[in-house]
């Protein structure tokens, strides 16, 4: 499959283009999941904490993932209002990792999505008490079963209040390729607010 950023990539002006296309490519040649990312937050202590999500949407933004507001994570990105994602691609041996400030989605957005999910993923929304202790499996799978014996396949199950999307807003992204004998290539775009234009500065690898 040929790339679709070709020459060489640190010369790019725009790091949203050039992210847009690099994760075309990734949904054209990763077996699973090509929007998998790792989101790292931390704690009230300034604990590290990471873990795979994955993108919904981006634009210029941002980028968008959903989870429970009570879980860790959901705590942990309202309470510092900062994280960081990685993105690695095997298959294009690349690597973007992006850092900035966390928001809220709008209600409208978070309704949007919620509703385009299957419907047991909506079902799971407000079974889960995310990221709090379970006894057992069974406990789960009653919990699941009380929802849906209120709220029958098809009928109206609105958004839980403590379910919506996130949105980072980048204000340092970096692109990574690999290169023989580790001389990799990359490129690093920083912004001091979302106001103000990037700055493009290769790295040594």
């Amino acid at each position: 499959m040929e790339p679709l950023i070709t020459g060489d990539f640190t010369q790019a002006s725009d790091p949203f283009a050039l992210f847009r296309a690099w994760m075309a490519d990734a949904s054209a040649s990763e077996p699973n999941d090509p929007n998998a990312m790792t989101l790292a937050t931390v704690d009230a202590d300034g604990l590290p904490n990471a873990r795979i999500v994955l993108l919904k949407s981006f634009d210029e933004r941002g980028f968008c993932f959903f989870t429970n507001t009570r879980s860790a994570k959901g705590r942990e990105l309202d309470g510092a209002g900062k994280a960081a994602i990685v993105f690695h691609w095997k298959s294009l041996a690349r690597q973007v990792r992006a850092r900035g400030l966390i928001s809220r989605v709008s209600d409208a957005e978070a309704d949007a999505y919620y509703l385009s999910r299957p419907w047991g993923s909506r079902v799971g929304a407000w079974a889960s008490d995310q990221s709090q202790p379970l006894a057992s499996r069974d406990e789960l799978v009653a919990r699941v079963a009380e929802v849906e014996k209120r709220h029958p396949e098809g009928s109206d199950l609105p958004r839980p209040p403590h379910w919506t999307g996130y949105r980072l807003t980048p204000l340092a992204i970096e692109f990574w390729h690999d290169r023989p004998f580790r001389l990799h290539d990359r490129v690093a775009f920083t912004r001091p607010d979302e106001a103000t234009p990037w700055s493009r500065l290769r790295l040594f690898p």
